[in-house]
């Protein structure tokens, strides 16, 4: 068994010999720990959170081997534990088992072949509870996701609905025309809203559900695509629209992947801007090189509360009130890049504006 491979056993006796005798007669298949005491037992486990199976003798000086493992049940509930004792004990390893203080008990003196067959026996179950427990976790993740996600429905979709057909009732006895106008400006944001949201559920579907499809990418090529959707932005909204792109080596990624993360970041760039700003900009900075994909997005709008920097990735969270949003974007561009194995960061300051560097590698 290679040494990278080996399970790592950890066997607590006050007898030296004993620990001796352990080590020596399994070293050569499992990476062996061993301790006279509970410190330094516990020294182990702290150094070694990957030990998987733990033996401790009943009859320790300190404290019993049951009263061991059940103060360490919460501290360390992964690794297996497993008594060493004597048939004199049996009373307290039948409670310790049946309160899952303990998996099993090995009698002393023990045989090579208990020894060897309870450490098989404990990495099977210690792998097993490990996937489960990784499940769980993910389960409670789509549990919590699912239950703001029907929060959201209510409020970011029926909230618009609602408002088209508040505008509607009050149109119906508005003979002013200017007043008309505003109703219907009133139910084109609502609709916008509608539909910005509808992409963001598209775009999180697309990064939950869907394969990487990877291809030679030409940054140029993508970058003139977000030039023309952010054009009419642009000019109504005179906000200054600078792109530089330098790519000299070929890159390969998920071409739907970038220019959903592209689209994220320059929408919130563009979006929250400081309103009575003249000089109202957004740098998009696109550098490959050695492998790696840079990607800068920096505007000069009302930045973020240092407070909020560290939530603005969580699904749903809205940093700020100035502008409409449905608190998918920026999630949707974290969970493509731990696809895309890439990393963002993001610099801001109130009313300076904000930075947000991608990193991505070649394919």
């Amino acid at each position: 068994m290679a040494e990278l491979e080996k399970i790592k056993v950890l066997y607590i006796d006050d007898e030296v010999n004993n620990l001796i005798g352990f080590k020596a007669s399994f070293r050569l298949d499992y990476k062996i720990f061993t301790a006279n005491n509970t410190p330094e037992a516990l020294l182990h486990l702290s150094k070694h959170p990957d030990i998987r199976v733990i033996f401790c003798d009943q009859r320790m000086p300190d404290k019993t081997g049951v009263q061991f493992f059940k103060e360490i049940k919460s501290i360390y509930p992964h690794p297996i534990r497993i008594l060493l004792t004597g048939y004199t004990d049996i009373e307290a390893v039948i409670e310790a088992i049946n309160l899952s203080n303990i998996f099993r008990y090995v009698t002393k003196p023990w045989i090579d072949a208990d020894i060897i067959s309870s450490i098989e026996e404990a990495s099977r179950f210690y792998m097993a509870n490990s996937m489960i427990f990784i499940k769980n976790e993910e389960l409670q993740k789509a549990y919590d996701e699912l239950d703001k996600f029907a929060y959201s429905v209510t409020h970011d979709v029926r909230g618009p609905l609602l408002s088209i057909l508040g505008a509607i009732d009050v149109a119906q006895y508005v003979d002013n025309i200017p007043d008309l106008r505003d109703m219907l400006k009133m139910m084109e944001e609502s609709v916008k809203n509608l539909d910005s949201y509808i992409q963001n559920i598209h775009d999180y579907h697309n990064v939950k559900r869907g394969e990487l499809h990877i291809e030679e990418i030409d940054f140029n090529e993508i970058v003139k695509e977000q030039e023309e959707i952010f054009k009419l932005t642009s000019r109504l909204k005179n906000i200054k629209l600078a792109i530089n792109v330098v790519q000299h080596e070929p890159f390969r990624c998920d071409k739907i992947s970038l220019k959903m993360i592209l689209n994220n970041l320059l929408s919130n760039a563009f979006k929250f801007q400081t309103k009575d700003n003249k000089d109202k900009c957004v740098d998009l900075n696109i550098q490959v090189a050695t492998g790696t994909a840079i990607i800068y997005v920096k505007d000069n709008g009302i930045g973020i509360h240092s407070n909020d920097i560290g939530e603005i990735f969580n699904m749903f969270y809205r940093a700020t009130t100035e502008q409409n949003g449905a608190g998918f974007g920026l999630y949707n561009v974290k969970d493509a890049l731990i696809k895309l194995n890439g990393e963002i960061t993001v610099q801001s300051e109130l009313g300076e504006g904000s930075v947000f560097k991608v990193s991505i590698p070649n394919k």
